[in-house]
């Protein structure tokens, strides 16, 4: 059992911390800090972190999830966009010789990370052997899918990702095929990983209180899954494409991803080849079944 004896991050900590210094939260940074300790423990705990661990963490707050991985992690590269909340943070942070700051947007772009932030972590997974690494985070809701997108796409992905996230997000990623919430993030990191939605998390959890409920999620790196993908950059954009309509039939959305590169009757010999009924919505596909299809279409592509 971790025991958290700090007050910093209950409610009264920080109303007084951010009064002192003249701060406020930032919505457009979708900053919304966890104010039950307990919870704080769970999402800690969940994550596993030992001393082979490089754990990358984005949104750094105030630092007190930063200092508790500090003490158990080899290294922590955390990352803070919001200029006056890195200040403070860093007024946490300074004792600990293993944690490296990144006042940065972790994003390049919304389909990229950051360099500067992977290159960070590359040299502290480099800087021993054995040396794994791992995601633990409040992530900024306005960034939360891209950021777990993202990671999956890098060659060297973390092992485990372990984050508090909307519960609307947690509920998208975990959905099966036929499902409301069934998307292209589903089979992205169903099609690499396991994901389990630990725990919802009230409004009331958090500070300010989010209009939404949250989740913690855990996503796992299951390498015989993620070995079967031979291009990941095209069938991530694959996904995106067939997704971008998802109303639409599988044949029409298949001659809208592929405008300009394969044909009517070239697609529908590619629904034949794979045995897939045209008529079918991708929603209803699952990630084994979509791979293959983004296979067959890579291949009718590069023909």
């Amino acid at each position: 059992m971790v025991n958290i004896d700090s007050p910093k991050q209950t409610l009264s900590f920080l109303m007084r911390r951010f009064e002192e210094v003249g701060i406020r939260p930032h919505t457009k940074f979708g900053q919304n800090f966890l104010i039950d300790l307990n919870l704080l423990r769970v999402l800690f705990e969940s994550a596993a972190v030992t001393r082979n661990d490089v754990v990358l963490e984005v949104g750094t707050g105030t630092g007190s999830l930063t200092a508790l991985l500090a003490q158990h992690a080899a290294a922590v590269v955390t990352v803070e966009i919001d200029p006056q909340m890195f200040q403070l943070a860093g007024e946490e942070l300074h004792r600990f010789d293993n944690v490296t700051m990144l006042h940065a947007d972790a994003l390049k772009s919304k389909n990229r990370l950051n360099p500067a932030v992977m290159e960070a972590v590359a040299g502290q997974l480099a800087a021993a052997p054995g040396r794994q690494l791992k995601m633990v985070a409040n992530l900024p809701y306005n960034i939360a899918t891209p950021i777990l997108g993202n990671l999956l796409a890098e060659d060297a992905p973390p092992r485990t990702m372990t984050a508090t996230i909307q519960k609307e997000v947690a509920e998208r990623i975990t959905a099966q095929p036929g499902s409301k919430d069934y998307a292209a993030l589903s089979i992205w990191i169903q099609s690499q990983c396991r994901a389990e939605i630990l725990r919802t998390l009230p409004p009331d959890a958090f500070w300010p209180r989010p209009k939404v409920s949250s989740a913690f999620i855990q996503i796992t790196l299951d390498d015989a899954l993620r070995s079967r993908i031979s291009d990941r950059r095209f069938f991530h954009d694959f996904l995106r494409a067939i997704f971008c309509h998802r109303r639409k039939f599988l044949r029409s959305q298949l001659l809208s991803a592929c405008k300009g590169r394969l044909d009517k009757p070239a697609v529908d010999a590619l629904l034949g080849r794979v045995g897939l009924d045209g008529t079918l919505r991708a929603e209803r596909l699952d990630a084994d079944a979509m791979l293959a299809l983004c296979e067959a279409v890579r291949a009718a592509v590069d023909a």
